[in-house]
């Protein structure tokens, strides 16, 4: 019988199979638990800091309908795939190593008793600058994840503000119908007293409670456009909102200089620094997916092949019943060839993808300029046309005043009196309606400059 010259007990085959099996897969387990991944002290649970209760009505609605968001929901998750992407590119190896098992025998057929087993473990090995590729990859992937999180809440921004401020104008148009239509019942209860009096005659009467009809249309009317603005509202917040007494709350101003003018500069030096320096969501969402393509096309041309892979293996064989078993061990190396189509494919895709965020960035650079340049003047517009608006109604709320007293007294006429009083309620709806859209230019200015609800 032959003596195996790697085994120094060849009496005790089966003492080194017990322990060659364990402690390959102690080296697998070990090599795909604790070898992917460099050891790294445990973190310390950090408690979630406690968000202030923001202090406008807007920024709370900004918050509850943020809370309802399905990119808010997945975003845990979404920051736990991007924090494992960085963990598997700090590895040691490309991929998880695979563990080989095979045997063969001849039971089956002439049954002499030969036996072989063979164990082998593979370790896919990085490719040279894949690994620090794969690593800016993930870094610009989870900067991306940010970015694209800070610009879905200024676009939701954007609904909310639209809806806020229509509801908040449906509502003070309500509440000057509300007044219209006291006024006129009241009117009208004076004229009806006063035909019966004999003062006027059945016509006024007549005039006086038509107009009392048209107020309390105008009033229905009112009440169901704040309730569909409310309505929409609260599809965005979950709860119904609650009036505020008083004025609408409006957005603190922005800085004058809050507009850069290289926002506006195409041929700035870099397109993902300048958005960063002006740090509008928009802008560093497109540049943070510009630089994931560029990271993805330079990953991408490292890749030029398969992962080669390194492989230990051995082998335990026998030819027959009772013989030696004999134990050999083997070191392969797996260099797989590039496929230039492949290749190109990956590069060209990536590249494309680079152009694309590139030019939409440039694209919304201007587009952002110009926004914030139109916001700024029609703030200016909506101011002017406020002064404009609170003076005329100044003036028509005095000659409410002086005609009623006139009419008491019989010195002006029915239709006189209503025509002043249309015309006092005129200037106060389009007063309070120059205060929202005042309010909500202001709103729009925060909105094109990328600022959130405050």
């Amino acid at each position: 019988m032959r003596k195996t010259a790697t085994s120094p007990h060849p009496g005790h085959p089966v003492r080194h199979r017990a322990r060659l099996l364990p402690g390959l897969l102690a080296l697998s387990l070990g090599l795909g638990l604790g070898f992917l991944s460099p050891a790294r002290a445990a973190e310390p649970a950090v408690a979630p800091a406690t968000a202030p209760l923001p202090a406008s009505p807007l920024a709370r609605a900004f918050a509850a309908a943020w809370e309802r968001q399905p990119l808010a929901a997945a975003l845990p998750q979404r920051q736990d795939a991007a924090r494992a992407q960085q963990e598997a590119a700090d590895s040691l190896l490309a991929q998880p190593p695979s563990l080989d098992l095979s045997t063969r025998t001849d039971r089956y057929n002439r049954d002499r008793g030969a036996r072989e087993v063979e164990t082998g473990i593979a370790l896919p090995l990085w490719l040279p600058g894949e690994k620090d590729g794969t690593r800016a990859l993930a870094d610009a992937r989870k900067e991306a994840l940010d970015a694209r999180t800070l610009a879905a809440r200024l676009q939701l921004a954007a609904e909310l503000r639209s809806a806020w401020w229509a509801w908040q104008q449906a509502g003070q148009d309500q509440q000057v119908a509300q007044a219209r239509a006291d006024n006129a019942a009241r009117l009208a209860s004076d004229v009806e007293r006063r035909m019966k009096a004999g003062d006027l005659s059945r016509a006024d009467l007549n005039q006086a409670q038509g107009a009392q009809a048209a107020a309390q249309a105008a009033l229905a009317e009112s009440r169901v456009a704040a309730l569909a603005a409310a309505r929409r509202l609260q599809s965005l917040t979950g709860q119904p909102p609650k009036p505020a007494d008083g004025p609408p709350q409006t957005e603190p101003e922005p800085a004058a200089n809050a507009l850069p003018g290289s926002l506006a500069d195409e041929d700035g030096a870099d397109a993902e620094g300048a958005a960063t320096a002006i740090g509008h969501p928009l802008l560093q969402d497109l540049a943070q997916r510009s630089a994931v393509s560029r990271r993805a096309l330079e990953l991408a041309s490292r890749q030029t092949r398969a992962n080669p892979e390194i492989a230990i293996s051995t082998r335990r064989d026998r030819s027959a019943a009772g013989e030696m078993t004999d134990q050999t061990w083997a070191l392969a190396l797996r260099l797989p060839f590039s496929s230039t189509p492949r290749n190109q494919a990956r590069i060209a895709e990536a590249n494309a993808d680079l152009i694309e965020a590139e030019t939409q960035l440039r694209l919304e650079r201007q587009r952002l300029a110009q926004e914030g340049e139109t916001a700024r003047a029609q703030l200016d517009a909506a101011r002017l046309q406020l002064a404009a608006a609170e003076t005329r109604a100044r003036l028509a709320a005095e000659n409410r005043g002086v005609y009623d007293k006139a009419f008491r007294l019989g010195e002006a006429d029915l239709p006189t009196r209503l025509r002043i009083e249309l015309e006092a309620f005129e200037a106060e709806r389009q007063a309070v309606r120059s205060r929202i859209q005042a309010a909500a230019a202001l709103s729009q200015l925060r909105q094109a400059l990328g600022l959130l609800p405050e």
